[in-house]
C-alpha cells in the first residue's frame, strides 16, 4: 500500500473513529460500545470494493479472521467507495446474512448495518431516528453472538435499545446529527 492509499485508509476509519466517539458512544446508541473502544478491541477494515460478490468474499474473510483473532471483538468493514445508495447496500446486507448462514456462521457472528442514507422501513428519509444507523460511510458491522448474548444478559431492559435510542435522536434532531456527520466530512476528507 502506498503513502497515499494509506491517508486515504486513514481518512475512513478516523471518520469512523469520530462517528463511534460521538455519537454512538456519546449519545450511547450502543452502551456496549465504550468498553471496546476504550479496549481497541474493534478491527476496522476498510473497503474499496464496489461489486457484490468481491465484497461477500472479504466479509468471509473478514468473519475468518475474528475468528482466529480472539484478541478481537468485533469487526466494521468499511465501505469507503462502494455501496453508496442504500437500496444496493441493502441487497449486499440480504446476500450477506444469506451467505453467514450458508458458510457455517450462523450462531456465530452478526450482522448490524450502518450506511450514510439508512432509513427505516417505515420512516421518513429525514426523519430523526433514521440517525441512529447512519454512518459516514456504508459498513458492515461483525458481531460475535457469543459476546453479544453475554452483555445482554447483564443489561437491564435490553430490548428497549432501539426505541430508547429512536426517541434520543427524536429529542436531538436530524439538524444536531446532519451537523456533526457534515464535520466529521471536514475533519476527514476523503482523498
Amino acid at each position: 500500500m502506498n503513502k497515499e492509499e494509506c491517508q486515504h485508509k486513514s481518512a475512513e476509519v478516523s471518520a469512523t473513529k469520530q462517528w463511534l466517539e460521538e455519537i454512538i458512544i456519546g449519545l450511547n446508541f450502543c452502551p456496549f460500545a465504550k468498553k471496546e473502544f476504550v479496549n481497541n478491541t474493534i478491527h476496522y477494515h476498510q473497503s474499496s470494493l464496489e461489486q457484490v460478490k468481491p465484497a461477500l468474499k472479504e466479509l468471509l474473510a473478514q468473519c475468518v479472521y475474528l475468528q482466529q483473532h480472539d484478541d478481537i471483538e468485533t469487526t466494521l468493514i468499511i465501505f469507503s467507495d462502494g455501496f453508496r445508495s442504500f437500496n444496493r447496500y441493502l441487497d449486499l446486507v440480504d446476500y450477506a446474512n444469506d451467505l453467514l448462514i450458508d458458510s457455517g456462521f450462523e450462531g456465530i457472528f452478526q450482522l448490524a448495518t450502518m450506511h450514510p442514507e439508512y432509513c427505516f422501513a417505515d420512516d421518513d428519509f429525514d426523519a430523526a431516528s433514521n440517525f441512529t444507523n447512519r454512518s459516514p460511510y456504508p459498513m458492515l458491522h461483525i458481531i460475535r453472538e457469543a459476546s453479544m448474548a453475554k452483555v445482554l444478559n447483564v443489561y437491564k431492559d435490553p430490548e428497549q435499545i432501539p426505541e430508547n435510542n429512536m426517541m434520543l435522536a427524536e429529542q436531538k434532531g436530524s439538524h444536531f446529527f446532519q451537523k456533526i456527520l457534515t464535520k466529521i466530512h471536514q475533519t476527514h476528507p476523503q482523498k
